[in-house]
C-alpha cells in the first residue's frame, strides 16, 4: 500500500467542487473512481479475487483493515479523530424501501462501517468493501457533502 498514493487521491478529491452535476475532473466509474452530485469516490486499493483460495480470506480481510487503519492514521493527524459509524442500520432502512441518498445509499450495500471525518463543508469517510467470499477486499474513500443518515 502507497499511503503517499491514497493521500494524494484523497487530497485531490476534497478539492474537488462537489456542488456541479458533473464538475470537471470527476469520473462517473472511470476505472477506480465513482460520483455523483455532491460526491466523488475512489477505489484506492483492491485485492485478488479468492475464487482459488478461500484460506487466504482472513489474511486479507486482515490486510485491508491494516491498510485502513495506517492511512486513518494519517488522516486524524489532519482532520482530529474519526466517528466510526456503522452503516447497518441505513442497510436495513434502504431494504426496507427508505430512500438513502447517495454515495450513503451505494456505500451501505458495500461497507459494514466507516471512519468518517468532517474536512470543512465535506465529509471523508474510509471503509473496507468485501461483498462476497470469493470476492476481492477493496479499500474506499468517498468525499461528499451530503450528511450522513
Amino acid at each position: 500500500m502507497s499511503i503517499a498514493r491514497h493521500l494524494a487521491v484523497i487530497e485531490r478529491m476534497c478539492g474537488l467542487d462537489l456542488s456541479a452535476e458533473e464538475p470537471e475532473g470527476r469520473d462517473r466509474r472511470a476505472g477506480t473512481g465513482w460520483c455523483g452530485p455532491g460526491w466523488q469516490g475512489a477505489e484506492l486499493r483492491r485485492s485478488e479475487g479468492l475464487w482459488e483460495d478461500r484460506s487466504l480470506e482472513g489474511e486479507a480481510a486482515e490486510q485491508f483493515e491494516c491498510d485502513r487503519e495506517a492511512l486513518a492514521e494519517r488522516l486524524t493527524e489532519r482532520w482530529g479523530e474519526p466517528q466510526r459509524v456503522g452503516l447497518l442500520g441505513a442497510f436495513v432502512r434502504s431494504v426496507e424501501g427508505e430512500e438513502i441518498p447517495d454515495p450513503w445509499g451505494w456505500l451501505c450495500q458495500d461497507l459494514p462501517d466507516v471512519h468518517l471525518w468532517r474536512a470543512d463543508d465535506r465529509w471523508l469517510a474510509l471503509g473496507v468493501s468485501h461483498q462476497g467470499r470469493e470476492l476481492p477486499f477493496a479499500l474506499l474513500a468517498v468525499v461528499t457533502s451530503e450528511d450522513p443518515p
